[in-house]
């Protein structure tokens, strides 16, 4: 195939998959199952289907290297996107259309159908080019990643079917950077989604009751927001810095309130939720501690508990002791990439393994930027592959 051959079908391919509306909540995987099938078919891949519960397909394709009894590469991506408000797109969110300066419109754009097909595509051009690695090359396809990976790389990562793949080294998601340098993330936050419940003295709304569910849950609020305010004031003012500062603090952000029966009452209990994202440097018993202290602090029965609690988990390491990361540095410095390196704000599928325009409306990726990326993967791939 000719290089505009090559180009014109990463393209296709791309939009083909975009317009899958693999969306959350309640996603039906078989489209995309089936479209996977067919680029194997086309590469020349094995694929093989895992189900840890049933209706989360686990993708995996396999490109076999010289030497398979090495540990392998993981090229990881998701299937599933965000939820759409279509009423604010300018076009539809699954159309994948593609304007007069190539920007290509779809939810699943930038999070993250284009880095599942850029690592489709740049094998096909490893292969075509006749190329081999010497370590065993997986790419894997995984549900529910926007919904926490409960049901999918979460759960996968326990089974004998992961270890087998004797995974040494993986890639996957970061966000879009603005300016010309690349993120590179070498380690998460960890979630803590935690409900905090108070229970108190319940009675008619027109009466000042001591213990009420409503002044402890001031006291918590007021003591998350403060630690909330001391985290953010940390913080760079440099919007270009920002990505990468927010790795390096603990964000809290109170998500939803709930309880009472009418107006006029005064409840017996109130809970609160918070979404915590913890910097790795953060010791995670004390942290809870100062929780269970701010409990405590709000007054009898103010009780916590967690709707998700990710363990610490240490950052990849970015020096002399792992060859996985100076064969990916010199590769970047080869072919001209700036790298800027920090704590990934968010969660990704990568924390399971590890052991900007992302969810907004009119989300799209412009077709060469997108062509670019496969480049630069023909580049590092093999590099990794090769340790």
């Amino acid at each position: 195939m000719s290089q505009t051959e090559l180009d014109e079908t990463a393209v296709e391919n791309f939009r083909e998959y975009l317009r899958i509306p693999s969306v959350q909540p309640d996603v039906n995987y078989d489209e995309c199952v089936e479209f996977l099938t067919r680029q194997a078919q086309s590469l020349d891949l094995p694929i093989k289907i895992y189900h840890v519960h049933p209706k989360k397909p686990i993708v995996i394709l396999t490109w076999v290297g010289t030497e398979p009894t090495k540990q392998s590469i993981l090229l990881s991506s998701h299937m599933d996107v965000v939820p759409v408000f279509e009423d604010k797109w300018t076009y539809p969110p699954f159309s994948a259309h593609m304007d007069e300066q190539g920007d290509i419109y779809a939810r699943g754009s930038q999070d993250m159908k284009s880095v599942g097909i850029q690592y489709l595509e740049a094998i096909r051009r490893l292969k075509l080019n006749g190329q081999r690695c010497q370590r065993t090359i997986h790419l894997s396809f995984l549900p529910d990643e926007e919904i926490g990976s409960v049901l999918g790389m979460k759960a996968f990562v326990h089974t004998a079917d992961f270890k087998a793949l004797n995974i040494g080294f993986t890639l996957d998601e970061g966000v879009a950077c603005p300016l010309e340098n690349f993120y590179l993330f070498y380690g998460e936050r960890s979630i803590w989604h935690v409900e905090i419940k108070c229970m108190g003295n319940p009675g008619h709304g027109s009466i000042m009751f001591d213990n009420t569910a409503g002044e402890k849950l001031r006291v918590i609020i007021d003591r998350f927001t403060d630690f909330r305010a001391s985290e953010k004031a940390k913080l760079t003012t440099d919007p270009s810095k920002l990505v990468v500062a927010l790795g390096g603090v603990t964000s809290v952000n109170l998500t939803k309130i709930w309880g009472g029966v009418q107006t006029n009452v005064i409840p017996n209990e109130l809970s609160a939720m918070f979404d915590i994202r913890l910097t790795p440097s953060v010791d995670h018993e004390e942290f809870e501690a100062t929780i269970k202290r701010w409990c405590e602090e709000a007054g009898p029965d103010v009780t916590y508990s967690f709707d998700e609690k990710n363990p610490r988990i240490e950052n990849t390491k970015l020096d002399e002791s792992n060859p996985y990361w100076i064969a990916f540095k010199n590769t970047c410095d080869e072919i001209g990439i700036d790298l800027e390196v920090g704590i990934f704000a968010g969660g990704t599928d990568g924390r399971f393994v590890r052991g900007i325009r992302l969810h907004d409306h009119n989300e799209y990726l412009n077709k060469d930027i997108f062509l670019k990326g496969i480049e630069i993967y023909t580049k590092i791939i093999p590099s990794v592959a090769n340790v």
